[in-house]
């Protein structure tokens, strides 16, 4: 079967290294997260690091019930090109981020057994949002939990979404030695943080490993 590479996302970088890691890699986006977070950084590091770095992928910011007028200072300072909303922001909260920054937006929802429930989060958030990002729930964290969710409701999320006209990024548990597994259940955006991580650094081992892996199974590489 020949599938369409993913939409890749490396998330959580912390240091000029870790930039520059991503900026060599075959992904499409790099993430930062400015919230409460072991990968916590700073508009201001970011914005050092990207002078340093010739980084051409799409910046994210990650967020986390911060005050939307924070939320849009950063996004237009930075510039960021994609805005993930990972706490209870509302369709509201979306819609004036959109208005005032004309940044994409991601929200995030946390997989729950009751399918339906995220496919009607979905619903209402369309409007308002550029994407969904499904990650795994896990009690006391916002995500980079490194653990996966049962990954047969993938195409369920990736049908609503596309039916809703938005993109549907999967997180949580990611790593070079499950890619192939996610990859049969067809998903259009990955986002991995720990996954290619070693002693808390972006690994350039881990990421090639995985990018060979998704390369080989989407029957684009070289």
């Amino acid at each position: 079967m020949n599938r369409m590479k993913p939409y890749l996302k490396y998330c959580g970088a912390v240091s000029q290294e870790d930039v520059a890691c991503i900026s060599q890699s075959h992904a499409d986006a790099i993430g930062f997260i400015l919230a409460p977070s072991k990968r916590e950084v700073h508009p201001d590091q970011i914005k050092h690091w990207l002078s340093q770095v010739n980084c051409t992928k799409d910046i994210v910011g990650v967020f986390v019930n911060e005050k939307i007028q924070r939320v849009c200072d950063i996004a237009n300072d930075l510039p960021l090109d994609i805005v993930q909303l990972h706490g209870d922001e509302t369709p509201e909260d979306a819609k004036e981020i959109k208005q005032q920054t004309g940044a994409a937006v991601w929200k995030v929802f946390h997989h729950e057994p009751h399918l339906n429930d995220t496919l009607k989060n979905m619903t209402t958030f369309a409007p308002f949002v550029d994407g969904f990002l499904i990650d795994s729930k896990v009690k006391g964290m916002r995500g980079g939990s490194g653990t996966a969710f049962a990954w047969e409701a993938v195409p369920s999320y990736v049908q609503h979404a596309k039916q809703l006209g938005k993109t549907c990024v999967i997180a949580g548990g990611v790593t070079p030695e499950t890619i192939t597994d996610l990859l049969a259940y067809g998903p259009d955006a990955i986002d991995l943080s720990s996954g290619i991580e070693e002693n808390g650094k972006k690994s350039t081992t881990k990421i090639k490993a995985l990018e060979e892996r998704m390369l080989n199974d989407v029957r684009i590489s070289k």
